[in-house]
């Protein structure tokens, strides 16, 4: 799994022995493609490839199942590419949530059109029954009104 990883380094305790003088604190984990989700509490991985960033350097790696550190890259690229893509082009949080309000709007509107839509199906399937019934009601009543004529003339 991929996450957003600042190095990390005490600075007033020394690392126990055998232990990397860094480590990274995860700060956000990639969920999908463009999904990223911020990571609770402070999560530290342990790794000696840490202690080649200068500290506090913001990092991307991923982690195997194990947490075991398989890739380390500098992010800043990464994030120059999301000012460039985003927020550049004025894609802020606020204007997202504008955004996501418009299309809940527009989502309900939908789907009140579409049970208006549905309503009004139904009412004309019970007019066209309503509409069949009396065609039939008048067709019996025709043929009630006729018969007595047939039975007449013989």
């Amino acid at each position: 799994m991929r996450y957003l990883a600042q190095v990390y380094t005490d600075e007033h305790l020394p690392p126990p022995a055998g232990e990397p003088p860094a480590s990274f604190m995860l700060i956000a984990a990639q969920s999908s493609d463009d999904l990223w989700e911020l990571v609770g509490d402070k999560s530290i991985v342990k790794s000696d490839r840490a202690a080649t960033y200068f500290p506090n350097s913001w990092v991307l790696i991923t982690l195997s199942d194990r947490q075991e550190v398989l890739q380390v890259e500098d992010a800043k690229p990464w994030l120059l590419d999301i000012i460039k893509t985003y927020l550049s082009l004025g894609v802020s949080p606020d204007f997202l949530r504008q955004e996501t309000e418009r299309a809940e709007q527009w989502r309900q509107s939908l789907t009140l059109q579409s049970q208006e839509l549905d309503r009004r199906a139904l009412e004309l399937e019970a007019r066209r029954e309503q509409l069949q019934s009396l065609e039939a009601d008048l067709k019996r009543e025709k043929q009630e009104l006729e018969e007595p004529e047939t039975s007449e003339e013989t």
